[in-house]
């Protein structure tokens, strides 16, 4: 959204009735007809402003997209999120997430979220298709590490706990994390995470951590294979939610959560990680690149492997693979 329009949607927020093009255009130093343009441009985002030839303009309804004017009213924090790429359509958040930080020093970048109403192309773990239609939170957060390589899974352990609590707070739904990067409600996924790091030897030049939450997704329209197992917030609730203040509590938390990992508090994010886990004391079938095992899902470490109980009492660490709960 161009600065004209923003300043035009202030003075209309900032009114307690209908505001004439005239008063507008003065209080900004603009035409009459530059005023129009910018309303046209604020309805297309999605704004609900009504018109009279009596009395003008009036802001009606706010937009329900995820624009950066409208985050950072609720945002409070000090680096995530301060910069913010928004997009209507792409084919992925991530892959624009990597074409910036190959462009620019990722240190400038740290922080910035990128966000899409509609991805055409996500990607979720092993490069399975992730269905990303509108009304979903789709983004990506660029972040330029500052945290021990073999600690660096973490980063997803907080956002997940970022999300969980985010949901939790916002809508009293219990929630849970399904190890290694999943937000559960019930039996169905809800939300997931992906972490992609771009690193050489012992080095991490940039990593991003995609987040998508299935948030006003309308279930029906999903195919008949996820709609058994997936949900949305806007289903167990009953109603629309609110996407730019969960987005924004979620940055928040998340910001929380990654400051004590920079600050080595390792402790604090596992304990709260399982104290939110849906993984840890149950039976679990575990599927690696090299193996499948079931067994007891005992605990989880400091670097985010799952330790798992075998059924011939070995005791297993896996650092990366899919976990089926039994």
């Amino acid at each position: 959204m161009k600065d004209t329009a923003i300043n035009v949607l202030k003075i209309l927020e900032e009114s307690p009735g209908p505001v004439s093009g005239e008063r507008i255009a003065e209080q900004l130093g603009i035409t009459r007809s530059a005023v129009w343009k910018q309303i046209r441009e604020l309805r297309r985002l999605g704004y609900g402003i009504s018109s009279s030839r009596a009395e003008g303009y009036r802001l009606e309804t706010k937009t329900d997209r995820l624009l950066p004017y409208e985050i950072h009213k609720h945002l409070r924090t000090r680096f995530i999120g301060r910069q913010i790429r928004h997009f209507d359509r792409t084919a992925s958040t991530s892959w624009i997430g990597k074409k910036l930080a190959g462009e620019t020093d990722p240190e400038k970048l740290h922080g910035m979220v990128i966000i899409a109403e509609e991805q055409t192309g996500g990607v979720g773990r092993l490069g399975r298709a992730w269905v990303s239609p509108a009304g979903g939170i789709w983004a990506t957060i660029i972040l330029k590490p500052k945290v021990p390589l073999d600690h660096l899974f973490m980063i997803t352990m907080a956002g997940s706990v970022a999300i969980a609590r985010a949901i939790r707070k916002e809508y009293d739904i219990s929630v849970l994390i399904k190890w290694p990067n999943d937000i559960f409600v019930g039996d169905k996924k809800v939300a997931g995470l992906l972490l992609e790091l771009a690193a050489e030897a012992d080095t991490v030049h940039y990593g991003l951590l995609g987040i998508g939450i299935d948030a006003n997704i309308s279930l029906a329209e999903l195919s008949p294979n996820l709609q058994e197992t997936v949900t949305s917030i806007e289903a167990e609730v009953g109603h629309p939610v609110d996407r730019v203040a969960l987005l924004a509590r979620i940055l928040r938390e998340f910001e929380l959560r990654y400051q004590q990992l920079e600050g080595g508090e390792y402790d604090s994010i596992v304990c709260e990680w399982k104290s939110l886990s849906l993984t840890l004391d149950h039976r679990v079938a575990i599927k690696t690149v090299n193996k499948t095992f079931e067994g007891e899902a005992i605990d989880i470490d400091d670097h985010g492997a799952l330790i798992v109980r075998k059924d011939n009492g070995k005791v297993e660490r896996v650092i990366a693979g899919d976990c089926f709960q039994l």
